[in-house]
């Protein structure tokens, strides 16, 4: 409250007038520090006191109606028509400029702010997939509050008995409207599912003063500075919270079975397409030296039959049958030929094949190959393969240390950590645990 001085000698009229309160938004003087709802008479050269940061108003009824005059603070002087021409006008000439006139005074603190906390009892929000589970919401929070354009708060109030509790009142009734539709719709508009509005009150909050802000300026000439959502409380005892909970924690266990299978699948899909490749290029750099193994059977076999073709004769019997020995030979000479023509294509081919073609002049000629290993696959034998692909397994942890494996040369299977050739590609892999 303010602080009086009284003067005796001019019956006892209020001659100070300021402003001692240190946390408000709007404040109103009365004589002696007795609030009144009439308009308050202000003795001719009574001392006005402004702080810094301050505004004061004063109201008064003229001729043509209500009208107000500003100061300033810091400001410290006394009421005469040099510095409130209006009092000129208000004052009687009977009484030589020095009786009382009617007037209101109002402090507007600039400097300050105000705390308004408010609370939103229980009020349904539900999930647009499911608007058969309606979950209630509480919510609290308070708004910071100041005055930057005093002008346009006192033009929107008029200053005419303001009153803060009312004022804070409609102020309360605004951010319960907006924060609820802000909440309400944060499903739909905000992406934002129902359970997880705890856990997102930061997004939400940034929503409610967007909303907010331009509607508290233009309807009440306040600034907000910053409006804190302190707590979004869903009641987890209700029956929509558990229904909600129970389906949506039922189909999230879905997707990721259906989502871990499906990377199961694609991960073996990888290995076998992998280890396929790896056996045809083995099987492919073999092919020519297998298709002459079982050609050179075949032959053999032929050789076989034309022998004993001989041996029996033409004619039959038990003797020799130089006829028959003579066309044994002819056929078997002609065989022979033809094996003798088919192998030495055979080899030519696999020569063609296996030759090295030289590099263009000024480059490096390609490695010579290197030797083919075997190896024991869960007591199966697969491969040959090349120094190359055993590298890649070992990285890949499909042979480990102790990996039986064997090539042409060894007299027995060993551990592929065991095998000079072999040794340097666990250099870099940790032993098995």
């Amino acid at each position: 409250m303010g602080l009086f001085a009284k003067n005796r000698n001019e019956g006892g009229l209020a001659d100070v007038i300021r402003c001692d309160q240190s946390d408000y938004l709007v404040w109103k003087w009365s004589p002696g520090g007795v609030p009144s709802r009439r308009e308050n008479e202000i003795r001719w050269g009574s001392a006005l006191r402004v702080k810094e940061g301050e505004v004061a108003v004063f109201v008064y009824r003229q001729n043509d109606g209500r009208e107000m005059d500003y100061f300033e603070g810091p400001l410290d002087v006394s009421l005469r028509t040099a510095n409130f021409p209006i009092l000129s006008g208000l004052l009687g000439k009977a009484f030589g400029g020095s009786s009382p006139f009617q007037a209101e005074v109002y402090f507007v603190n600039l400097a300050g702010n105000i705390r308004l906390p408010f609370f939103i009892p229980s009020f349904d929000v539900s999930d647009p997939r499911y608007l058969d589970y309606v979950v209630p919401v509480t919510v609290k929070g308070q708004l910071l509050l100041n005055i930057t354009d005093y002008k346009a708060f006192i033009r929107l109030h008029r200053m005419v008995q303001f009153d803060l509790d009312d004022f804070a009142a409609e102020v309360r009734a605004s951010v319960v409207r907006y924060a609820k539709s802000v909440i309400t719709n944060a499903p739909i508009q905000g992406q934002i599912p129902v359970l997880q509005i705890e856990r997102r009150i930061d997004e939400i909050t940034e929503l409610v003063e967007g909303k907010l802000r331009p509607v508290l300026g233009d309807d009440f000439g306040v600034n907000l500075k910053r409006l804190d959502l302190s707590d979004i409380s869903l009641d987890k005892e209700s029956a929509g919270y558990a229904d909600l909970y129970e389906i949506t924690t039922q189909q999230a266990s879905e997707l990721t079975r259906a989502r871990t299978k499906d990377t199961v699948e694609r991960l073996q899909m990888g290995r076998d397409i992998d280890f396929k490749r790896q056996s045809l290029g083995a099987e492919s750099e073999y092919f020519a030296a297998h298709r002459l193994n079982q050609q050179t059977e075949v032959a053999r076999t032929a050789a076989e039959s034309l022998g004993e073709l001989g041996g029996a004769g033409l004619g039959g019997g038990d003797g020799i049958n130089p006829a028959g020995m003579m066309a044994g030979m002819m056929l078997g000479g002609a065989v022979g030929g033809n094996m003798a023509q088919m192998m030495n294509g055979m080899m030519g081919g696999m020569q063609q094949q296996g030759a090295a073609v030289p590099p263009p002049v000024g480059q490096t000629p390609p490695p010579l190959p290197g030797a083919m290993f075997y190896v024991a696959v869960n007591g199966q034998q697969t491969g040959p393969f090349p120094q190359e692909t055993i590298a890649r397994m070992v990285a890949e942890g499909r042979i480990a240390r102790d990996t039986l494996v064997w090539k042409q040369g060894m007299a027995a299977w060993e551990r592929a950590a065991g095998v000079s050739e072999l040794t340097g590609m666990f250099s870099d892999v940790p032993p098995q645990l």
